[in-house]
């Protein structure tokens, strides 16, 4: 169905904000020193107090499936009026990059032609050129995918560039099975919800609607009230914590 850019915008946020009562989770089967130790890192970051110097900005990205429809008639035969047979056209995948930055309340979308380590070093470079140019270092927290590498950089730009970027980023990995944990990972399911779930023909349209979706959502927009916290998580997740041994 169509949805109207912010329609329901509270909903899927209200529920995100309990990620440990949403359906999707993935988590370590057993006590995982390395998953509480990247998730309390994470959730460290998350209770920061809002500074414009070090913005603390989370990213992700997801693919979409471009689909066009096509027409074709069916000429009338006798009995029987002339009628259209609908048909889809698959126009490959794009994809589509997201960074919030939660305590300011406010979203970016980009549309890239693919993920590759460039792309996320293209995305990287405006991030902090064009979005964040004054601020000293942007805090990154995203997920710890083979391209979200400070290494991209290097693979992008000259080694000057590469380098000065870097200086400016703070990054934290969200732990392997906790992307959850990824306030942007919420972003792109209102995203997905509001804006993804319906045929869309070319990278034109996609890139209007997004931009669309991402004004109606930036406009009045709150700050986000992320609740879950380390002491939440040695309650809840408590099964996940090594026992230690002691003697």
């Amino acid at each position: 169905g169509h949805h109207q850019p912010g329609m329901c915008a509270h909903d899927p946020q209200k529920n995100a904000l309990k990620p440990w009562l949403r359906q999707q989770w993935v988590i370590p089967p057993q006590a995982h020193a390395e998953f509480v130790c990247a998730m309390e890192d994470v959730l460290d970051v998350y209770t920061r107090p809002h500074d414009p110097a070090r913005p603390v900005v989370c990213l992700d990205e997801t693919s979409k499936q471009l689909v066009a429809e096509t027409r074709t008639p069916v000429p009338a035969v006798p009995g029987q009026p002339a009628r259209i047979d609908y048909e889809y056209e698959r126009h490959g995948t794009v994809n589509l990059f997201l960074t919030c930055e939660p305590l300011a309340g406010h979203r970016h979308v980009t549309v890239t032609e693919r993920r590759t380590a460039v792309d996320f070093a293209k995305e990287v470079r405006e991030l902090l050129e064009a979005r964040y140019p004054h601020a000293e270092k942007v805090v990154l927290v995203m997920d710890n995918l083979n391209t979200h590498k400070p290494a991209a950089l290097y693979q992008a730009f000259e080694p000057a560039l590469a380098r000065s970027l870097i200086d400016r980023l703070e990054i934290h990995y969200t732990p392997k099975h906790g992307s959850w944990l990824n306030m942007a990972e919420i972003e792109l399911s209102v995203l997905s919800q509001q804006c993804l779930d319906r045929r869309i023909p070319d990278v034109a349209t996609l890139t209007r609607e997004v931009a669309a979706w991402q004004q109606t959502r930036n406009t009045g927009s709150k700050p986000v009230d992320w609740r879950f916290t380390t002491a939440d998580a040695r309650i809840k997740l408590k099964r996940l914590y090594p026992s230690i041994q002691v003697g």
